[in-house]
This record gives structure tokens, sequence and C-alpha cells, in this order.
């Protein structure tokens, strides 16, 4: 075991970080989709 593994800042998986991010970026870019499909929609 190096060094750097005794002082563990986050112990959390990183497999949930992951998949946290993936769904809040699709989440915002989901978002900002539906509102230019709304601000389309509202400009016709």
């Amino acid at each position: 075991m190096n060094h750097f593994e005794h002082d563990v800042q986050s112990k959390n998986n990183d497999v949930g970080d992951s998949i946290n991010a993936l769904l809040v970026g699709f989440g915002a870019f989901t978002t900002i989709y539906i509102i230019a499909q709304i601000f389309e929609l509202l400009a016709r």
C-alpha cells in the first residue's frame, strides 16, 4: 500500500458518483432542450 492510501479524503464508491454525475448532466441538457422547444412552439 502506498502512502497516499492511508489518509483518504472520500471513501465513497466511484461508481455511485459517476452515475450521479451522468444523471445530473443528462437532466440539465434535457431541461435546456425542453425550454428551447417551448420557446420554439411559442414563437410560431
